[in-house]
């Protein structure tokens, strides 16, 4: 994919130009440029779910606790992680250790995270109210699970025929069997930045959370290559401080757009 900059447009599938009401969970939405496909999402419904663990959930860790969460409207995540063609056509560099284009880019702090996401922002586009950002926790959970509530989408047990864990290197995304909302490697590969300061979980319901102002370390989610499968379920915490970056670590978008 050439190198884009701020004159780039993207344009958007007819078919996903449905009103947010009438969309059904998974719906796919495929961001073209100049008749190129440069990122498909997944449509996550307004709705409400129950975040964390179980205190039967085995391995589980305290700082899980459950609660449900609200999201009084929905949004888009992408299908797979960031892959490395989709950084290097906007940053122009590529910052992961394990190289290839349909592998999850990695070795990403939270600040490359940011850059990369206000270059998006910054391009110009045809489609109205248009905003890249990185997922909160919640949102991420919510995606994760796709309405369901056992320790890992697919149940309660992982295995390497599942997920990419206790592994030598990164995978291309998409190569594992995908969720109910169609959404792929939420499960290892690469643990995915998130928005959210790391921070206890309420005691009590709550609707469209974004967590703490401020903190000093950001939860990712999900595990990743080098990860045990205890450490890739849906429910997993793990605060890294936001200057760090390590060849599992890397980042999935969202978009809001009408």
């Amino acid at each position: 994919m050439k190198k884009l900059n701020e004159n780039t447009k993207f344009t958007i599938e007819q078919t996903a130009k449905i009103p947010p009401n009438n969309r059904i969970a998974g719906e796919r939405l495929t961001l073209m440029i100049d008749q190129l496909e440069y990122a498909t999402f997944r449509w996550c419904p307004a709705g409400t779910f129950l975040m964390g663990s179980p205190v039967t959930e085995r391995n589980r860790n305290t700082n899980e606790r459950q609660h449900h969460v609200t999201f009084s409207r929905g949004f888009w995540i992408l299908e797979t992680p960031v892959t490395q063609t989709m950084w290097e056509s906007v940053m122009g560099d590529n910052p992961s250790l394990n190289k290839g284009m349909r592998l999850p880019v990695e070795n990403l702090s939270w600040y490359n995270c940011l850059a990369y996401i206000k270059k998006l922002n910054d391009m110009s586009t045809d489609i109205p109210s248009l905003r890249f950002y990185v997922p909160t926790e919640a949102e991420w959970e919510y995606a994760c699970r796709a309405g369901t509530t056992s320790a890992y989408h697919f149940g309660n047990t992982i295995s390497l025929h599942q997920a990419n864990f206790e592994g030598k290197k990164t995978s291309d995304v998409g190569f594992y069997l995908p969720n109910d909302w169609g959404i792929s490697d939420m499960h290892g590969n690469v643990w995915e930045w998130s928005s959210s300061w790391n921070c206890t979980y309420p005691d009590g319901p709550v609707t469209d959370p974004e967590g703490p102002s401020t903190g000093t370390h950001r939860v990712v989610r999900g595990g990743g290559w080098n990860s045990l499968g205890i450490d890739c379920r849906s429910a997993e915490r793990l605060p890294i401080h936001p200057a760090l970056g390590f060849s599992f670590l890397g980042l999935r978008l969202s978009i809001i757009s009408e």
